[in-house]
């Protein structure tokens, strides 16, 4: 609100359209889709469409952070085991 950003309150178990849902999570509308119909994120048909939860997309979002950090720890692990951070480093060239 500070910065002139508005705030939106809604509860959990709002449905929101699919590009409601893919605004949210900041991607393209044919992305989310994607995601729904490979089971990444649970949504609901009502008729012809899709409404997905709220809640499923915090979900999503929480297991993509974790996913995120999982692979960046598995990362640095490996790069210490391959002793990249016991290297010096080239002391930079000086010229006068």
């Amino acid at each position: 609100m500070a910065n002139g950003q508005g705030v939106t309150i809604a509860p959990h178990n709002a449905m929101l359209t699919t590009q409601e849902a893919a605004d949210f999570l900041g991607i393209s509308r044919p992305t989310l889709v994607r995601l729904l119909e490979d089971d990444l994120i649970p949504y609901e048909m009502r008729g012809r469409h899709r409404r997905v939860m709220l809640a499923s997309l915090l979900a999503y979002l929480d297991r993509a952070k974790a996913d995120r950090r999982g692979a960046l720890e598995a990362m640095a692990r490996e790069g210490e085991d391959a002793g990249l951070y016991d290297m010096d480093p080239e002391p930079p060239s000086r010229s006068v």
